[in-house]
């Protein structure tokens, strides 16, 4: 049995059950392979990591249904490549559009966001399109093959147990790549996809979507990690706060970032970054003001902290995405026939998202409250 069976075998039956932790074991485990194939289809760093987000979402909504633990990396697998593939497919009949990972749309995406420095985003263009570029010379089917190939630290055995093919056939596929590249161009793409493997902020910020696919419901979860650190903070577990501010801006940056990166509307972009920055602000000050009040008496500082919280968070997500959003949602609804019914899905998602998460932060808070005895069984 490999390693990444043990993983699927120790932590799914957990999963299944709906233990969070041990499905951010999973993703762990699994992120390389999902972007990986992602990437091979979309041929974007950054929107394969939106695809593989997404898939990770589905898979957690649907996991109860899965019984054999040996069809979880397939099925994993499948639903990575028709999200690719519907993405693609979105991305063809969005208005204004110029095609994946053409210079311009890069171009654009590097002026939308303040966040990076000029180094950095030309550093990011670069390695994207040395990507893009040798992807687009190969088949399809050697695509997957090549990036797990690199990231995987080059182990054909490790790439086969993890595409569920023989070695041979990895081999094979290597082989025929690199015939398809020259070699200076497969050195390049050799160190870009190493580069921009996924890490530890990946696995937080799937972490801190898990409730609903939907950017709301994101922070929603954030919500839920910000609460469980309040309450761990109330009883001076300062671990609390570290992981509730590091999923809450997870939560917030990465949820809106799929929105930013295909805004075409100069009006709607600024939108998004003003909610952006706002949804920052308040994880910072959400985690300070469960630190000050670990230090206080009653029960009260860290409820209060707990509902303005709650309620910053719901506004932004609740009322300003959306009305940022409606020209754009308007524009689908009339180019896709579905995407009214879609849209009004997502809208419900979401409102269960915030109402789940308010939920499980206040139990967390309230649990907290208790154990350090601020707050009696009686009243």
């Amino acid at each position: 049995m490999s390693d990444i069976d043990q993983v699927i075998a120790l932590h799914l039956p957990a999963a299944r059950r709906g233990d969070r932790q041990a499905f951010a074991a999973l993703v762990a485990a699994t992120q390389t392979t999902v972007t990986s194939v992602a990437l091979a289809v979309v041929r974007d760093t950054q929107y394969s990591e939106d695809v593989a987000q997404e898939a990770y979402l589905r898979v957690w909504q649907r996991l109860r249904h899965l019984k054999d633990a040996n069809s979880f990396l397939p099925w994993l697998r499948q639903i990575t490549r028709n999200l690719a593939r519907d993405h693609l497919r979105r991305r063809m009949v969005r208005p204004g559009d110029t095609g994946t990972g053409s210079s311009s749309e890069i171009e654009r995406d590097l002026g939308r966001d303040g966040s990076e420095s000029t180094e950095d985003g030309i550093l990011q263009a670069e390695q994207d399109r040395i990507i893009r570029e040798a992807l687009d010379a190969l088949p399809a089917d050697s695509r997957e093959v090549l990036a797990l190939y690199y990231r995987e630290g080059q182990s054909s055995r490790q790439v086969a147990c993890l595409l569920g093919i023989s070695d041979a056939a990895v081999r094979k596929r290597l082989e025929r790549s690199r015939s398809g590249l020259r070699s200076e161009v497969a050195q390049r793409l050799g160190t870009a996809l190493l580069g921009t493997a996924p890490g530890m902020a990946f696995t937080a910020a799937v972490g801190a979507m898990l409730v609903s696919a939907s950017p709301p419901a994101a922070a929603a979860v954030s919500l839920g990690l910000g609460a469980k650190g309040a309450a761990k903070l109330v009883g001076a577990a300062s671990i609390g706060a570290l992981l509730g501010l590091i999923g809450g801006l997870a939560g917030v940056i990465l949820g809106l970032r799929r929105w930013i990166r295909t805004s075409t509307d100069p009006v709607e972009l600024e939108g998004l970054l003003r909610i952006r920055r706002l949804g920052v602000v308040t994880v910072v000050l959400a985690v300070t003001g469960f630190t000050v009040s670990g230090f206080l008496p009653g029960w009260w500082p860290a409820t209060a902290v707990f509902v303005l919280f709650l309620a910053a968070i719901g506004w932004q997500q609740m009322v300003m995405l959306p009305r940022t959003l409606a020209d754009r949602m308007a524009r689908e609804r009339e180019i896709d026939p579905d995407a009214a019914g879609r849209q009004l899905r997502q809208r419900r998602l979401a409102w269960l998202g915030m109402i789940g998460g308010g939920l499980m932060g206040g139990a967390g808070l309230v649990a907290g409250l208790i154990s350090a005895g601020r707050l009696g069984l009686g009243g």
